[in-house]
């Protein structure tokens, strides 16, 4: 044991922490609580350096005890709900950062750490005016100038955001997180280049700094430099393990590679993403493709439409395996899915759920069943559209003059994450009046008044009632062009011949530079070749079909 005293202890802890000499300081704080156990300052400070050499779950420990020996320590209980936004437990962080601000208003680091957590849960109104009382408490705080900036690119407000993030560098230039969310906003605005200096410098500043890994690694994938994106978000996770966001990311740069086996692995990460938000509906651990043994196995959709087709194609994979199989799916693909070999029992989402032993959603499939990129089950068509449906259309899309039938879907969700990049207006699509082909409408909205000047676009959004509908009028056609919209895959799942139109960073499940899909035989993929650039992908759909009509 040291000759030192506890308080004298401390204080040269303090010093080697504050020199980032942690192992002398962490020897010396435990020297403290060897001889005063509940030492609140030294339990508090062991375990704000938990957090920072990643050891979140100490932390939290070390900083319950600490708060409940001082409970009126507003520090602590900041620090709490670090330990606490570090594990992914952002419920606890905002209880810990609220008392902390009931105990000190004035504290501006709660306010500050408040937002962030509140940004954690999208509410980012609510945490903008937070990152304002810590500015309005300190306005030299540059990390609140920083934290500020990084909500108002989620805004949208891209000139405020880059102003405020230039402002928390000139407060603090050797601060990296002013560099890492300039670099998001430039990054939102297109600049990828600048971007990416920015992170680098922000990494430059904080070799560790888990965040600015994480979004080189998307920045790199944006202009796809996939061997640098896939170190980038290998290295952010490394410095964050508990990261749910630097997880994520990793995954669908992996996937994007085709590098199934770890990218299955690191999808898994979504969970932990839906236990925040709270929306995980089953507890137990899922499937791992062990032997059914006669169990009675509950599959489930967990994502968009466009997910549960693609990945329906597991589930007569799993009847095989020797157990009994009930899949549970949205209500809108009910009648569809009915075409599913290997008689799994069908019931739609918002049903009794009958008795299963073990449960899997279907995005976990793969990793359950090893697939690797060259093991995709991808026999087409593992969806068939109702005869009797097929016969009613047929008079519908008759054509007099025996032209292509082509079916044309341009526009997704306007709700979903990624649909500014992937929806294209329709006018864009006016070139294609030139093809000489009967274009079939299959959005399941009525047409803007003016279509296009001489593009031929038939409605059907009324007769279209549901994805068994859509298949049937589909099966009907010569060919489907459409984005990467649930179309896609409803079309390429019925094996029709299918034209995707992908934007310049496309889904990971479209893999990068590939022309084809390892998932649909009868897909031709056309790619941007600059962000934003619909018209050359247009054209090269112009050529091609024009070349088709010919044959």
């Amino acid at each position: 044991m040291s000759s030192l005293t506890a308080e004298q202890s401390l204080q040269v802890a303090l010093l080697h922490h504050g020199a980032g000499r942690m192992d002398q300081a962490e020897r010396l704080y435990r020297d403290v609580l060897s001889q005063q156990p509940d030492h609140a300052a030294a339990l508090n400070s062991l375990g704000v350096l938990a957090i920072q050499t990643g050891r979140p779950n100490q932390a939290v420990r070390l900083l319950q005890r600490a708060a409940s020996i001082k409970p009126s320590a507003a520090s602590y209980h900041c620090n709490l709900g670090e330990a606490h936004r570090h594990l992914g437990q952002i419920d606890e962080a905002i209880i810990e950062y609220r008392q902390a601000i009931r105990l000190q208003g004035d504290l501006a680091v709660a306010h500050s750490n408040l937002g962030i957590a509140l940004c954690e849960r999208n509410e980012v109104d609510a945490a903008i005016a937070c990152y304002q009382k810590a500015i309005s408490l300190q306005p030299t705080y540059a990390d609140a100038y920083a934290n500020l900036g990084s909500a108002l690119t989620r805004k949208g407000q891209m000139d405020e955001a880059i102003a405020a993030c230039r402002k928390a560098i000139s407060l603090q230039p050797t601060g990296a997180p002013g560099y890492n969310n300039l670099g998001v906003a430039l990054a939102d605005r297109g600049d990828l280049e600048s971007a990416i200096a920015a992170y680098r410098k922000a990494i430059e500043l904080k070799s560790d700094y888990s965040d600015a890994h994480s979004n080189l690694c998307n920045a790199y994938a944006a202009i796809g430099e996939s061997h640098k994106a896939i170190r980038a978000g290998q290295l952010a996770v490394k410095f964050a393990p508990h990261s749910v966001q630097a997880h994520w990311n990793l995954a669908v740069v992996l996937l994007r590679a085709g590098q199934f086996e770890a990218g299955w692995e690191e999808y898994e990460w979504r969970w932990a993403a839906y236990r925040r938000r709270g929306s995980l509906r089953f507890c137990d651990p899922s499937w791992d493709g062990s032997s059914l043994d006669g169990r009675t196995i509950l599959l489930h959709a967990e994502q968009g439409l466009g997910d549960a087709i693609q990945f329906a194609r597991y589930v007569p994979l799993v009847a095989q395996l020797g157990g009994k199989v009930i899949f549970e799916c949205p209500p809108e693909l009910f009648e569809l899915f009915k075409s599913l070999d290997g008689g799994a029992e069908l019931i739609a989402n918002g049903s009794t759920l009958p008795h299963y032993d073990l449960h899997c959603p279907l995005m976990s499939l793969p990793r359950a069943l090893k697939t690797r990129l060259d093991s995709i089950p991808a026999n087409v068509p593992y969806l068939v559209a109702d005869s009797h449906r097929v016969e009613a259309w047929k008079s519908i899309v008759k054509d007099s003059e025996n032209r292509l039938k082509i079916g044309l879907a341009w526009a997704g969700k306007p709700t979903h994450t990624n649909d500014r990049n992937r929806s294209i207006d329709l006018s864009q699509l006016a070139p294609l009046s030139d093809c000489g082909a009967a274009f079939h409408s299959l959005q399941k909205v009525p047409l803007p008044a003016r279509p296009p000047a001489g593009l031929e676009l038939i409605d059907h959004a009324n007769p279209i009632k549901d994805f068994a509908e859509t298949a049937a009028l589909i099966a009907n056609l010569d060919l489907v062009v459409t984005v990467d919209t649930s179309v896609a895959h409803l079309s390429g799942a019925l094996g029709k011949p299918t034209w995707v139109l992908l934007p310049h960073l496309a889904d990971w499940r479209w893999l990068t530079h590939r022309t084809d899909s390892p998932y649909y035989p009868t897909m031709r993929l056309f790619r941007q070749r600059a962000p934003g650039d619909w018209s050359a992908v247009i054209q090269e759909v112009v050529e091609a079909l024009r070349i088709r009509s010919v044959r």
